[in-house]
């Protein structure tokens, strides 16, 4: 199970925070034509660091000034709850399957301007949920009442839920476990997502060795290395 580690919270002011900050900047003139506002993040594989990736984002999103909301879609194996310390009793499965309302579902993150929606109790078919009309349909909603939208997805080579979620986002980060992560893998997961038409933003090299350098260029996108330690 990925624990979290909040750096932005817990050491503003080391490498690894700005390394997000430079992320969030990325991504805010990563288009011209239409801004990301949604952006889901997923990984190749378990154990990448996707939802640490997605929880810090968020934090430094929302430092921003940017009304920011913080969805855990990992439905299988949620983890965004335990890093802000809320409860996942009622969560996003609940919404969709009807059983609450929006307002009684999110929470807030302990941080300014930022919200976050858990994944709630724990359904027996997470990839019908997401891929219903449903889930669109919040999805479209939420941009009228938000800023900046992150969704934490599960990852991409192990079951479709990140790929039913191309029709309601903006863009795609991919996160990379330096050293875990082999090239094959990482391409797949590409074509994954290429496959249904979503919107690389680039990826985020994770977990790298800072001693061994900066940043990297990778099947065309950008890799920004957290410099987080293994």
């Amino acid at each position: 199970m990925e624990k979290l580690d909040l750096i932005t919270v817990r050491n503003p002011n080391s490498a690894q925070a700005e390394a997000y900050r430079t992320l969030r900047t990325n991504i805010q003139y990563s288009s011209i034509d239409k801004k990301a506002q949604v952006v889901c993040i997923t990984s190749a594989g378990p154990g990448e660091g996707k939802s640490t990736v997605s929880s810090n984002l968020a934090i430094v999103m929302a430092e921003s000034g940017k009304k920011t909301l913080l969805i855990d879609c990992d439905l299988r194996k949620p983890t965004v709850h335990k890093g802000f310390s809320v409860s996942n009793s009622t969560g996003l499965s609940d919404l969709l399957a009807g059983k609450a309302v929006f307002e009684k579902a999110v929470q807030e993150s302990g941080i300014e301007s930022l919200q976050v929606l858990t994944s709630g109790t724990k359904p027996p078919n997470p990839s019908e949920l997401l891929a219903s009309s449903k889930m669109k349909k919040f999805i479209t909603a939420l941009r009228t009442m938000y800023d900046f939208i992150i969704i934490d997805t599960p990852p991409v080579l192990l079951v479709t839920d990140a790929q039913l979620l191309s029709e309601c986002s903006d863009g795609y980060l991919l996160v990379l476990a330096s050293g875990q992560v082999d090239k094959e893998a990482a391409a797949k997961a590409q074509k994954l997502l290429e496959k249904v038409n979503a919107k690389i933003l680039g990826a985020v090299l994770n977990k790298f060795d800072s001693a061994k350098g900066g940043y990297y260029g990778y099947y065309g996108k950008s890799y920004y290395g957290s410099q987080e330690e293994k």
